[in-house]
């Protein structure tokens, strides 16, 4: 039937439409009723499987249903049975109760007294009991004893037998209490022992204060042994170590003696403290909270005094520790240290002193450590520097190859950045991930940014530079700085602010800062400040070369007669000197290509002044006052001691610079005759020659030569002046 109604349906839907009839073809038609008969067949293969399904669960519910009858019925028998058992089984035990209820009262009765009897035995023979148990030194046995009849005999003091008892009890307890005293006394007995004897104690009912001032005094001495084995170690007196001391073990060795002697058996004294005193559970009202509350305050202060002393060891110890190499023995004993503190501080949380003082100590020791550190690095610069001047005094240094200067430069700044990479990497171990100190807060933190960063790397560069400036403060004084040291220097700070200071805080951030953002110092800064270096030791560099060669002009001109000075026909040597002196600063310096100014062995004026100035030489007479006023009149105002650029040709300029207007002064101090005008012109000629290839500028040196000349003319008796042509060939002669 359900079959006939989905055909039903699909005709209805299919062919039912007189549309449908009319607009489709024949074979539409045909398809669909092709269509139709295949969901036809699909729909009978669906229901015949249903049809099976359905019927063999049912077979199965009918003969599920049929076998549960068949239980039920059986069930039912037995229930039957069980009912009729209890009934017999009631009524057989309602004839017992009754035949038997007189006896049961009688035997009740009889059952107390026995028992009473026993209790009475059992005190009778308690005394006898308690001496055996002393005798054979079984305490525990005997305070177990006296407890559990300790409430009768007082209950029933009344009756004299019972009063003997009673009294005799606690003369035997009296001297058992004695002896459990002298044993908790004895500095011989075990951690054992002695919690035995304070737990027999407390039972006995004795003063829990007093035994745990009694206990307190006796671990005392213990651990105070251990605290004199280390300030033997250490030495008898406080404070530093002095030269007279014992040779010290490593730090290591020291912490596992102090971690394992005096705070592995604090520890012990704490716990077996306080599950004596304080975490002990309260019997018979023997241990109250008040109790508890007084045995914790107490094990507090005696442990923060030793642990006090023990701290002041550690650092005593630590201070001591005055090597700046590797950091691995220090770091593992501040580990280990804090380690078994941590334990300390577990079992006691309330000691102030563990917790916080203890840190507090790794952390001293770390700023330590970097103060250390800092010196260090302070030093081995010191000893650079030292070395540099010792290799600029030797023999092999003095002559003009200036090669051996950047070789110095060179292996100066690789030392000090390969010491800076070494203290990097022992200052790194204090934030090793398997420290456990390491994870606090502090050493995350302001350990890593405030005593690395800014402490240890910055301070270092910050005293390079201010070193460095220092040496600036040495003019003319006797064993001033090397001109050599001065321009290594300034070399140096000015590669820290173009790469190393970049390099070494990167280097140093990547290690240390990590997620820390805490305000530290730019690298900006840094820079600025090693350039300021730079440019200061430069100037000051030029300005003690230029200095040095001043001094042989000025002693040259006043050191002569120039009144009475014979006709010139050589240079005089101290100009082949300067020449000489200034060449020796150009390899010194480095080679470098020259810049501003034309060069060559004919010089070529461009000015209109240098044009004007080259006729008025080869006039003659010459008038001097008006060469000089014209001179100046188109020059330009000359800046002798202006900052010097870093490069060769703007130090040589400086240093020039610096020379001919020492001579120039010299030179109107001075009163000259004819042949001592014309002295000064073969010199300058000379000069003219070969110092304009070391400036950026040469119509500098020859305005400053032409002053020099002029001013020698303004102030000559008998200004005659030599022929141009005389005077270079005394120059190319010379």
């Amino acid at each position: 039937m359900l079959c006939f109604f989905f055909f039903g349906c699909f005709r209805s839907r299919s062919f039912g439409s007189p549309a449908l009839r009319k607009e489709c073809t024949l074979a539409e038609l045909m398809e669909s009723e092709a269509e139709m008969v295949k969901h036809i067949r699909a729909l009978d293969s669906d229901m015949q499987t249903l049809v099976y399904e359905n019927y063999n669960k049912f077979i199965s519910a009918t003969d599920t249903i049929r076998k549960m009858k068949n239980d039920f019925k059986k069930m039912e028998d037995e229930m039957d049975c069980l009912a009729t058992n209890m009934a017999a089984i009631t009524e057989f035990s309602a004839r017992i109760s009754h035949t038997l209820q007189d006896q049961h009262q009688q035997i009740t009765k009889l059952s107390g007294v026995h028992t009473l009897l026993r209790k009475l035995q059992f005190l009778f023979e308690l005394p006898a009991r308690l001496n055996k148990c002393i005798e054979l030194e079984a305490y525990g046995q005997a305070v177990r004893y006296y407890s559990k009849a300790r409430s009768v005999l007082h209950q029933y003091q009344h009756m004299a037998s019972f009063h003997g008892i009673q009294n005799d009890c606690q003369k035997i307890i009296s001297d058992l209490a004695q002896k459990l005293r002298e044993k908790f006394r004895d500095t011989g007995s075990s951690a054992k022992e002695l919690a035995e004897c304070v737990e027999l104690l407390l039972q006995l009912g004795e003063p829990a204060e007093e035994l745990c001032d009694e206990f307190l005094a006796h671990a005392r001495s213990r651990l105070e042994e251990d605290l004199s084995a280390l300030e033997a170690e250490l030495g008898q007196q406080p404070g530093p170590l002095s030269a007279a001391s014992p040779p010290l073990s490593d730090i290591l060795e020291f912490t596992d003696k102090g971690c394992n002697g005096f705070v592995g058996d604090t520890c012990l004294v704490i716990a077996s403290y306080q599950d004596l005193f304080v975490h002990r559970p309260a019997a018979g009202g023997l241990v109250s909270s008040d109790v508890a509350q007084m045995a914790g305050a107490k094990l507090v202060e005696f442990v923060d005094g030793l642990m006090g002393r023990y701290f002041g060891l550690v650092e005593r110890r630590i201070r001591a520790e005055k090597g700046v190499g590797d950091s691995s023995l220090l770091v593992r004993g501040l580990d280990r240290f804090h380690r078994r503190l941590q334990a300390v501080v577990k079992l006691l949380p309330g000691s102030r002193t563990a917790a916080a003082e203890g840190t507090e100590i790794v952390v001293r020791a770390a700023q330590e450590r970097l103060r250390q550190y800092l010196q260090a690095l302070q030093s081995f610069y010191a000893d650079c520097l030292t070395d540099v001047r010792q290799s600029l005094a030797a023999p092999r240094l003095l002559g003009k190859d200036g090669a051996n200067l950047a070789e110095l430069l060179a292996s100066v700044s690789a030392s000090i950045l390969n010491q800076v990479k070494s203290v990097l990497a022992y200052v790194h171990l204090f934030t090793a991930k398997d420290v456990t100190f390491s994870s606090k807060a502090y050493f995350k933190g302001e350990f890593c940014s405030q005593g690395v960063r800014e402490g240890l790397i910055v301070s270092f560069i910050r005293y390079m530079c201010h070193t460095a400036r220092q040496f600036c403060e040495t003019v003319g004084e006797k064993g001033a700085t090397p001109p050599g040291l001065l321009l290594l220097l300034s070399r140096l700070c000015l590669d820290y602010e173009m790469s190393t200071i970049s390099y070494i805080l990167t280097l140093t951030d990547e290690q240390f800062l990590g997620q820390d953002h805490s305000p530290v110092t730019l690298v900006t800064v840094l820079c600025a400040d090693a350039r300021e270096a730079a440019q200061k030791l430069l100037n000051h560099y030029v300005k003690v070369q230029g200095l040095n060669v001043s001094q042989m002009l000025r002693k040259s001109v006043e050191t002569r007669d120039w009144l009475n000075t014979i006709e010139p026909r050589n240079v005089r040597a101290v100009m082949k000197r300067v020449v000489e002196d200034i060449t020796s600063i150009d390899v010194q310096v480095g080679r470098q290509r020259a810049t501003g100014g034309v060069h060559g062995d004919i010089q070529v004026c461009h000015e209109p002044i240098q044009l004007l100035l080259c006729l008025c030489r080869c006039s003659a007479p010459m008038d001097t006052n008006l060469l000089s006023n014209i001179q100046k009149l188109f020059s330009e105002r000359i800046d002798i001691f202006s900052p010097v650029e870093f490069n060769k040709v703007s130090v040589l300029t400086g240093i020039i610079k610096i020379s001919l207007k020492t001579f120039l002064e010299c030179v109107r101090l001075r009163s000259f005759g004819r042949y001592g005008l014309q002295q000064i012109q073969v010199d300058c000629q000379y000069l003219q020659l070969y110092l304009w290839r070391f400036v950026s500028d040469e119509n500098l040196v020859h305005f400053l030569l032409d002053e020099i000349v002029a001013s020698t003319a303004h102030r000559c008796l008998d200004p005659v002046t030599m022929e141009q042509s005389v005077i270079e060939v005394i120059c190319e002669r010379g």
